[in-house]
């Protein structure tokens, strides 16, 4: 599908060869449904914190159950696309759950990076992190759009038609 795209089974042998090298991972997920401004800061910011960035992709089964029936707007082979398209980014992997747990514990990443909606105290995994003494770590600046604020947008846009 693409050179930077990995299932996690093989992401980890990888990642495995990075730590060995002691090369430094940091690990950003979402959906990434409409890819915005706010999500490349996310990602530029999570580079900034290692050598290597995964992005942990919600797959279209996680994101639809996150985020209702009618998304994704762009399914996962198109996300990974996009995703993977990204200087920034190293390694792109799907999950299927509705939290990235089971990433974070097969990677065990040196930082689990996440936006400014969230503090390091209202992060779902902040035990899971801690548990292997990894760091948490907020980036990005200013949330200032969201996926879901701009498709409202746009069917606002298409009502007053």
């Amino acid at each position: 599908m693409n050179r930077k795209y990995y299932s996690l089974d093989n992401l980890k042998l990888k990642i495995f060869e990075h730590k060995k090298n002691n090369m430094t991972i940091a690990l950003a997920n979402g959906g990434f449904d409409l890819l915005h401004v706010g999500h490349i800061r996310y990602l530029e910011a999570s580079k900034k914190m290692a050598d290597i960035l995964v992005v942990a992709l919600n797959s279209d089964h996680s994101l639809q159950s996150l985020k209702g029936s009618n998304r994704p707007i762009i399914d996962e082979k198109g996300r990974i696309k996009i995703i993977a398209a990204l200087s920034c980014v190293d390694y792109v992997t799907l999950f299927d759950q509705n939290r990235v747990d089971q990433v974070l514990l097969t990677l065990k990443p040196d930082f689990h990076c996440k936006g400014s909606d969230y503090t390091e105290e209202t992060v779902p995994e902040r035990e899971i992190v801690r548990s292997y003494h990894g760091r948490i770590a907020i980036v990005g600046g200013a949330k200032v759009r969201s996926t879901s604020e701009i498709i409202h947008q746009i069917s606002q846009l298409n009502s007053e038609k």
